[in-house]
């Protein structure tokens, strides 16, 4: 079962929108615990992620990870694709 709070979080799979993948991910960018992602900005480690991977990652991987910093900064959990809209409008070209 998720963890409805922040502080019942233990291990990444605990946290909404996490799975196996997702936790491998942040392994790869050398985050070891769920409350290091605290205060991490979801887009520098997404373009980290695509240059560890040498490959642009799928647009919903930045998404999961605004949902996810956003829930261990104390947010209610929110699906991913509710992150969807904020990330197309920041963005966007010519902003």
């Amino acid at each position: 079962m998720k963890a409805r709070t922040s502080a019942q979080v233990k291990i990444f799979l605990d946290i909404p929108n996490v799975g196996v993948k997702c936790a491998e991910d942040f392994a790869l960018l050398k985050i070891n615990k769920p409350e290091e992602l605290k205060g991490k900005n979801a887009y520098k480690l997404y373009d980290q992620l695509c240059l560890k991977t040498g490959t642009r990652q799928d647009p919903c991987v930045l998404d999961t990870f605004l949902a996810v910093i956003d829930f261990m900064n104390g947010a209610p959990a929110r699906p991913w694709w509710y992150y969807t809209k904020q990330r197309k409008h920041k963005l966007r070209p010519g902003k």
